[in-house]
This record gives structure tokens, sequence and C-alpha cells, in this order.
């Protein structure tokens, strides 16, 4: 035992009061707060104690040393059952059995460990044996006891001891484990410790008070278990919540054929329809309702009758159990005002409550809880919208794997863009969109991806790339055009001659059929059977519901029509980014950019930017119209040069034709062009100094589209033109005189007046250090936080992703900092950049265009800034809305 403070570390419950209640789940964990809380409601639970989440903070911090004085209030506490019950731990004759449970906070279904039927020897179990009348449910209970102990606590490998049952059942010729009598159980015993004693070198461990200790150690490690720590890292549960401890009486399901054990929800789980759902078995523990030993049955004769099912329900079974049980399902769903998930078990004919949480629940079914119960009037719509996670209406908004499909995994990576496709491997976009035009479904298999495979993304029902991360090219325009992708993929070696890839020692070839899960990051061989997506009224209501309480605008990443109607459709309120540079990359138009950026003069760049001048005011004309009147914020070419650039020399060869320049000398000038570190070099503002006429190209195609639509529409057509990279207010200056220059120009030729904002991008630490600079030029502010991310910690989002699981494991970054915002870093810089910026300029607008504008936590934390609006991925723009309402919501 370590030094502690005399603090209270053990919380009491039972029939006869609780120390504890439900609103201290933070220090007794979920289970253990609900357990008090049904005790003190009268519910039957089990008497028992809760050891706090403090006690696991300090087990850690003391090199897992309990403190000071816990052992004297586990004993108090164990005392207190025992008057409870009327029985002793470790008594011969009358002996007291408990369970040691983990719980947490936040409900982690399976995650950590439990130890059932503790206090059971070779001595006690005769004792339990004379007590019950029943020699074979004793037996049973202690082979259960040491097959589980062992595994949890003294780390013998379950396997082992289902071998020997295994082997035993063969023998004997019996098919399931109610078939063993105690003679049985006993002969399985023996064989148990035996395995127990070759293992460890010592016979299984018969002091009562060891056995405890050893499984409250045992749980209170588990929450650093590797599945835990998966689990808490794909769920954003902070690792310093720590989980408690929960010890309580055993009672059992498997006394005989009036006992039972089963799991029930209030609601079905998978469509929120409100019916009991749950299973349950017959003479059995709670862990053979999850193991799949036995078949479990179900809960009502509907439920049986609907799926076809011979075993009789609960409800037909055991009449009077099912009755108490209807009514506490209604007593907690009231109390709780939400669907509950329930264990109980019946104990010869009597009921006990072993567990309630708020249930897990699909996506649908979540949205139709919360509108139920909202026209129940057991929740207020503000209630209900914050009932549902906004994370989780990406199930709604995608194809997804159909659940009980088969599947053969190959590999997993990084869960990019959220769908499910199948489709034929293809290597290169070229190939991706002549098979598409061809009528084939395929996968866009690359190392990774740059803006020249635009076609072939578009054109594949998914994409996975070996290496980049969550904001890597890849995920970022896979998440606007709503396909399914898996970045960063690195067991995906691809084939020099693109004739195959290899993963995981299987090598599958160009045209095979392959699955991926973009939601989890997983491959699969195959074709695996999809569900589409359906959005019901009631995704309609919570999002009607939503709106209402917002501030915050929500607008859209897009720059195709398709992306713009997608955004609007799904309640986007203007475009908040279009990348003009994605504008470049059709067949058509790359060839002009390629003689734009290779010309060794002005006159030759303005000769090639003739040719993309209507093309880019065609670009406009249809976004704008797509728009209707709503703002649109362009931002002008940002990308370094060089990904425009020709690579082979069939490339060279078609500019050379197009341009008349000469070849080699293209040749030298695109190899002079290339940069060591292009993402920090010319790009953004600065090619806008060094070639003013491409700005000046993509500003008359803005305004004179612009004009167009008004003159056609009648609408008021508002272009917000963004400058990218800015760190120096005077580039803001420079730029600006030139883009006011051609406004004015375009607006005096067509005799029109068109309202318009220049603003700039705050994606430098510089930029949002010196914001009171830049907005006595800038109408507007859009934080890129990507690239401000990117420069901030110094990583390169393209390339973090091989080394940013390690940083997530070592707990230097709880979550991945470009899908949510670094709030002390990144976001601190926002802050500073949106008081500086308001200071000089009150009415600036202020949003964020980076993928931290679909992100739910990012959304809450820019609700507290300020910002008038965020902008996203078309598909996510539901999600922002719904995180936008419930951070006003939170904010009270």
């Amino acid at each position: 035992m370590a030094d502690g403070n005399s603090v209270n570390w053990v919380y009491s419950f039972g029939a006869k009061g609780s120390d504890g209640d439900g609103a201290m789940r933070n220090l007794l964990g979920g289970k253990g707060a609900n357990l008090a809380e049904m005790a003190s409601l009268g519910l039957p639970v089990p008497p028992g104690f809760t050891i706090t989440t403090e006690v696991c903070t300090l087990f850690y911090d003391n090199e897992r040393k309990f403190p000071d004085g816990l052992e004297a209030s586990v004993d108090a506490a164990m005392a207190k059952i025992e008057a409870q019950v009327d029985k002793k731990f470790g008594d011969v004759s009358n002996p007291l059995l408990v369970s040691v449970r983990s719980g947490g906070r936040a409900s982690m279904p399976g995650m950590m460990d439990t130890v059932l039927n503790l206090g059971l020897n070779d001595e006690t179990v005769i004792g339990l044996a004379k007590l019950s009348g029943d020699e074979r449910f004793a037996y049973d209970s202690y082979r259960r006891f040491i097959q589980m102990y062992s595994d949890v606590v003294l780390g013998v490998d379950h396997h082992h001891f289902e071998e020997i049952l295994d082997l035993y059942k063969e023998q004997k010729d019996y098919l399931l484990d109610t078939d063993l009598s105690a003679q049985d159980w006993l002969a399985v015993i023996d064989q148990y410790k035996k395995i127990v004693e070759k293992s460890l070198g010592k016979p299984f461990p018969q002091n009562v008070k060891d056995q405890l200790w050893g499984a409250i150690t045992a749980v209170f490690a588990s929450w650093r278990n590797e599945r835990a720590n998966t689990y808490r890292r794909l769920h954003h549960i902070p690792e310093s919540w720590g989980t408690a401890v929960n010890v309580q009486a055993m009672v059992f399901g498997n006394m005989g054929d009036s006992s039972a054990t089963g799991v029930a929800f209030t609601r079905d789980p998978s469509t929120g329809e409100k019916i009991w759902y749950g299973e349950f078995l017959i003479n059995a523990q709670g862990e053979d309702v999850v193991a799949g030993i036995r078949t479990p049955q179900a809960l009502t004769k509907k439920h049986r009758e609907t799926m076809g099912e011979t075993l009789p329900s609960l409800e037909e079974v055991m009449p009077e159990s099912y009755a108490q049980l209807v009514a506490i399902f209604e007593k907690l769903e009231k109390h709780y005002r939400d669907m509950q998930d329930i264990e109980f078990t019946i104990q010869q004919g009597k009921l006990w409550m072993l567990q309630t949480r708020n249930g897990k629940r699909t996506a649908k079914a979540a949205l139709k809880i919360a509108v139920d119960m909202c026209a129940e009037k057991l929740i207020s719509e503000e209630e209900a919208v914050m009932r549902v996670d906004p994370a989780s209406l990406d199930q709604l908004l995608h194809p997804s794997l159909d659940p009980d499909a088969p599947r053969d995994l190959l590999t997993r990576g990084l869960p990019a863009s959220p769908g499910a496709a199948s489709g034929e491997i293809v290597f290169n976009s070229d190939e991706a969109e002549r098979l598409a035009k061809d009528g084939h479904k395929v996968i866009l298999v690359r190392v990774e991806t740059s803006p020249e495979d635009i076609h072939g993304m578009h054109a594949a029902e998914g994409i996975i790339t070996a290496r980049g991360g969550m904001t890597s090219h890849a995920a970022v325009v896979a998440r606007g055009m709503g396909r399914p992708c898996v970045c960063g993929a690195g067991d995906v070696s691809i084939e020099k001659d693109g004739s195959a890839m290899s993963v995981g020692g299987r090598r599958l070839a160009k045209g095979e059929i392959i699955t991926i899960d973009g939601a989890k990051g997983e491959i699969f061989a195959g074709a695996v059977k999809t569900i589409e997506p359906e959005l019901s009224g009631d995704f309609s209501k919570i999002m009607q519901w939503a709106d209402k309480k917002r501030r915050m605008k929500v607008r859209a990443n897009a720059e195709t029509p398709l992306d713009a109607k997608t955004a609007r459709g799904f309640g986007a309120e203007g475009i908040g980014l279009c990348r003009t540079e994605h504008m470049f990359f059709d067949a058509d138009r790359i060839l002009a950019v390629r003689e734009m950026i290779l010309s060794e003069d002005k006159n030759g760049r303005k000769a090639a930017l003739a040719k993309l001048l209507p093309m880019q005011r065609g670009d406009f004309v249809e976004l704008f119209k797509v728009m209707s009147g709503l703002p649109v914020t362009v931002r002008l070419l940002d990308p370094p040069l060089h990904e425009f650039l020709p690579h082979t020399d069939e490339e060279i060869e078609a500019v050379a034709e197009a341009s008349g320049m000469d070849g080699k000398a293209l040749k030298a000038r695109a190899h002079a062009l290339q940069e060591t570190n292009p993402m920090l070099g010319h790009r953004g503002c600065r090619l806008g100094i060094s070639y003013p006429e491409i700005y000046e190209m993509q500003v008359r195609a803005i305004m004179e589209a612009a004009c167009i639509v008004a003159e056609e529409t009648g609408e008021n057509v508002v272009p917000e033109i963004m400058i990218p990279l800015v760190a120096k207010r005077k580039e803001l200056e420079i730029l600006k005189i030139k883009i006011d220059a051609v406004c004015q120009q375009v607006m005096a030729e067509r005799g029109l007046q068109v309202e318009y904002l220049v603003g700039t991008m705050i994606e430098l630490p510089r930029a949002a250090l010196t914001a009171d600079d830049l907005a006595q030029r800038a109408e507007f502010f859009s934080f890129g936080t990507n690239d401000l991310t990117q420069t901030t910690f110094g990583l390169s989002r393209d390339d973090a992703g091989s080394f940013l699981p390690d940083y997530q494991r070592a707990g230097i970054f709880e979550k991945d900092p470009f899908v949510t915002m670094d709030i002390k870093g990144v976001g601190a810089l926002v802050e500073i950049a949106a008081e500086k910026g308001r200071a000089v300029r009150p009415d600036i607008k202020l949003g964020i265009c980076g993928e931290h504008g679909g992100d739910p936590a990012s959304i809450d934390f820019v609700e507290g800034v300020g910002l008038d609006y965020v902008s996203c991925s078309p598909y996510r723009v539901p999600i922002a809305r719904l995180a936008a309402a419930q951070a006003v919501l939170k904010k009270g």
C-alpha cells in the first residue's frame, strides 16, 4: 500500500441505503453511480460497494500500489454486505460470494475485466452446495470462478480451460454444459487446478481475501489493457478518467430451471422502435449470454415469433418475473429519460437488477428515440438535439457494410472518409476514368494522391492510399466528393509495374474485387454486401430543431456544381471555400495551365491565361447560380506550381505542341520550378506577387461571372475573394490594389455594380499574431486550420500519418490534431486573431474552412470564440449543423 490522503474511497449501495447517487458518475463510474441510484429507487439490487476512480489514478501514480487506508475501508464495506445478506465472506458453512467488475464514467462494454463467483475455494464450495441444496450448481460456479480468475488475474489463458471442457464433453458424449452433473464438474475442476499449478508453479489461491485483492488489482490494471486503450482512442475517452471497481454480492442465474440471466433494452437499439428488446438464458450466468456457447432466447413472445424461434420467451416461461421486469423498464426509462441497457438475473424466481446504463444505439435509432421521447414529453426539443452524437450522422449519409455479410479482412488504415464500396482494383487515375466510363466499378489504389488524380478519384467508387493522414489530399478530396476512402494503409505495397498489390503476404492483381469501409478504415478481399443510407423524417425534425438553436452559419467547401448542389441539399448556407486549383485539372484545361506555368515571360503566361479565362468564368457562373445569392468564398490559386507540372516525356511534348515552345526548354523550365519544400515554398499569395496576371485572370473570371448571374437572375451575388497564405500586410496591400482595379474595370465594362469582399486565409502563426495589422486591409478572415496546424506544429499532414498513432499511444496527442483542433496551440492562435481582427474592424467576418470545420469538438470551441460560420465538406454539413446547435446549448 502507498501513502494516501484520508478521503472516502469506498461507497456502499444496497436496500438499506446508498452513499452515492446517479450524479456521481465521475467519481463512481457509470455502473457504480447507477447501482446506487437504482438501490435508492427501491429496485432489487444486490448490495455492494464501489471503489472510486480516484483510487485508479492513485494506483497508476504510485507504481500500481493502493493508498493506505483502502484495505480497512474495503473490509468495512464488505461487512455491510455481509450484514445485509446474512452471509460471511470466506465462511465455510455460509459463504458470501461476490462479483468484481469495472465501471468507468463512459460506457466501455467488454473492454475491461470482470470476475464472478469470487470467494469460492475447496471448502466454501462444499458450504455453498449444502446451503443451496444443489451440488451441481455449486461446482458449476466453482469451475467458472477458477477459469475466469485464472484468465483475468493469474494470466493463465482461457483456451486451456476450454480445451479441457470440450475434451471432457466429447469423451462423455455431452452436447451442452448443462448436461454435466456435480461429479462431472468435480472431475473438470480437478483438471482445471492442475493446469493452473502447471502454468504457475503454485496451486490455485484458496485465501478469499487474496482472491479479492487479486481481482481488484486486475480490474484496475485492465483500464490500460490494449483493447481498452484502443476503445478509448476510437471514442475519445481520456485515459485520466480512470475506472471504478464494483464489488457486489453474487446472485445466481445458474441455480436450476427457476433461475435465468439476461440483457435487455427498453427500446430496439438498431431501429429505435419502442419495444422491449433483449435475450436471456435459463440456468446460466451472465457471461453465457454473450459467449455464444448456448443460443439465447427472446425476451418477448412477439420477438420470438418474429424471429421464427421455437424456444420459449421469458414472457412465456417466467411470466411473473417478466411482468416485474417490464415495470422496472418503465420506471428506469421514466427516471433516466433515455433508452436503458439493463442486465438482470433471476435467482430461483426472484428478480435482481445488476446494471442499467444509457444504451448504445445506431444513428438511426438515436434520431427516432430522441424524436419519440420528445413527442412522449419525456424530453424537450433541446434535449432531443443533445441526444444525437453529430459524428454518428455519418452512418446515415453514406452506404455502410451489411453487418451480417461475410468478410475477409486484408488490412486496416485510417478511416479517412466514411462509406463503403466494392470495385475492381485499379492503380492509375486515367484507367479508373476509362473503366468507369465503360460501366466498371473501380477502387483507385495509390501510394498517395495529388490534385492530378482528381478525375480518377471522381470516377472511382472508393480510394485507398498507402501513405497520408486524415487531412491528406486524398482524405480531403474524398470527403468533399462523398467517396469512401482509407488512407495510410501502410501494409499495402503496389508493384512497380502497376500490375498488382501485396497486402500481408497476399497478392491481389489489377482487376480483382476488393471492398473498403471508409468509416472504420478497413479493406476486404472480394465484394461485401452494402446497405444504402436512409434519411428519415426523424433526421429532418432533429435538423429543424438544431437550426432553431444554432448561432453560427454552416457553409460547405465546394468547387463543382454537383458538390454545391449536394451541400445545399444538406442545408449549407453558402460556400466557405472554393479551391480554384481543383478546376484546373480537367483534361481540357491542364494543357493551358501547364503552358501558363512553363512560359518564360509574362506575355506567354497571359496568352495561356486567356484560354483559361472563359473556362473559369463558366465555373463561377454555375456555382453562383446553384448558390442563389448565398455567399461564395473563392480562394485564389494556392498550391505550389510543381503540382501542375508534366511528369512524362509525352506530357511535355503535348505542352510543346500546344504552345509552340521547345520541348527541351520546357523540360529545363519544369526542372527549375521543382522545390525542396513546396508546402512552404512558392505558393499562395507568393504566386500572386510573382505572377500577378494569374490572380488578375481569376478575379476577372469571378467578377464577370457575378455580373452575368446578377443580370440573368436579378439576385444579389456577393463574391468573397480570398487571398491565401498571407504572412505580412504588405502582401495583402499589393494584391488588394490589383484585385480592386480588376473589379472596378469589370464593373465599368458591364455597367453594373456588384458588391464584393476581399479577405485572407489565416494559415500561418505570424498571420494570426499580427491579425490587427491584416484587418486594416482584409474584410474577412477564414481560418485555414489544416495549414495552420501544419505550420504551428511543424508537421506535414501528408507524412504525419505514419507516426501520429505512436504519439497517440504515448499520450503526446490525445487526438489527431488534423482531425480535432489543438485548442492550446492552434486554438489560441484562432482566439488571438479573432480578438485582434475585431479590435481593428468590429464587423470583420470570421469563419473556419479547414477540416476542423466539420469536427464537433472543434465546432464547440469556435462557437466559444464567436466565429460567424464554419465550412466543411458537403457530406459533413448536417454534422456541423447539429454540432453548432449543441455548442450553443452547452453554453446554456
